[in-house]
């Protein structure tokens, strides 16, 4: 028998009709499944690139506010409604040129690199000799508590009794394990670079994984985290600004070198750092600190790296301190009296 074409036609029709409903749904399925993967996968970056220290600028912005909002608390970031840091407090008049003071010293090293940078506290005048970037070795370690306190404010709590013990420890004696552990609870390099954001920082970037003494960083940026300490425009607050003045004035005694060489009263907060370099076998031997010289209050940070040795570095670096202040110290005399 044969069958009818246009009932033949009408079957065609209708399996065409359902392969083509079969289709649109393949279609609106994998559309929504691809939206699922995109956004979970922003949303589970977002969340695990605070470990990795590396997550783009791009995915932290379009992160969902939630997660986003707990990934920066957890790396110490300013929260979305937080106020902007503070502008950088190192005015912007011209500083006064340490390279005249410091040719003899200079003229010791050879190969090494240094960078001075001193700021007059109650004028607000600078002076500098050089601008390179350096290895932090340990002064990073100032850093790492103002981050941590920074971290602390934010969540609206007090340190608790193991972080102020590694705190203690971290600044008056120098010591590696504690800075490792407080490295790591914030955040590490993306930790440092968030709070140092809002620190007025702008030259200073953490090192990378667990090498925090690799940290680079400038002297005049080295200023301006010594402004966040002892001046009052800061993020940090008052309590918090105290506490680590009061742990950097009570170093122990074998590391009261560097920047208190210039000092001829008064009470010197400072911290040291030390670090030989694994391929060049050279020393890199940085001081950074508040001190007193014929009357006048200075901030003052010393950077040197390429030094044979740690005690030839740290004679450098007192050196370097003293021919700064006492050029310094005079120039803003005639300045005065003019």
């Amino acid at each position: 028998m044969h069958e009818n074409p246009r009932v033949r036609r009408r079957g065609r029709s209708r399996r065409e009709q359902r392969r083509r409903r079969r289709a649109r749904r393949r279609r609106i399925t994998w559309t929504v499944t691809s939206v699922v993967i995109l956004v979970g996968g922003v949303t589970t970056y977002a969340i695990t690139g605070s470990d990795s220290g590396e997550s783009p600028a791009p995915a932290r912005a379009k992160t969902p506010s939630s997660p986003g909002d707990s990934a920066r608390a957890k790396a110490g970031e300013a929260p979305a409604d937080a106020p902007e840091p503070l502008p950088s407090p190192i005015p912007a008049q011209k500083s006064f040129d340490l390279q005249p003071a410091l040719a003899p010293v200079t003229a010791l090293f050879g190969a090494n690199r240094m960078s001075v940078a001193m700021l007059d506290v109650d004028s607000g005048a600078m002076a500098t000799y050089g601008h390179d970037a350096f290895d932090t070795a340990s002064i990073v370690k100032v850093d790492i508590l103002a981050t941590l306190l920074l971290q602390a404010q934010d969540e609206g709590r007090k340190l608790s009794t193991e972080e102020r013990a590694q705190s203690a420890a971290m600044i008056q004696k120098s010591d590696n394990a504690s800075t490792s552990a407080l490295w790591t609870r914030i955040g590490s390099a993306r930790g440092l670079d968030a709070a140092n954001e809002r620190l007025g920082l702008s030259q200073t970037q953490g090192g990378k994984g667990t090498v925090w003494g690799i940290t680079q960083t400038t002297a005049e940026d080295q200023i301006r985290l010594l402004q966040s300490v002892f001046g009052d425009k800061s993020p940090l607050s008052e309590a918090s600004r105290a506490y680590i003045q009061d742990l950097m004035r009570h170093v122990v005694g074998s590391q009261t070198w560097g920047v208190s060489a210039a000092a001829d009263s008064g009470t010197t907060a400072l911290k040291n750092g030390w670090l030989k370099r694994t391929q060049t076998k050279k020393w890199d031997v940085n001081s950074i600190g508040r001190i007193q010289h014929q009357g006048r209050v200075y901030l003052m940070a010393v950077l040197l790296n390429g030094c044979s040795t740690q005690e030839v570095g740290i004679s450098i670096v007192e050196q370097a301190s003293r021919a700064s202040a006492t050029a310094f110290s005079r120039q803003l005399r005639e300045k005065s009296t003019t």
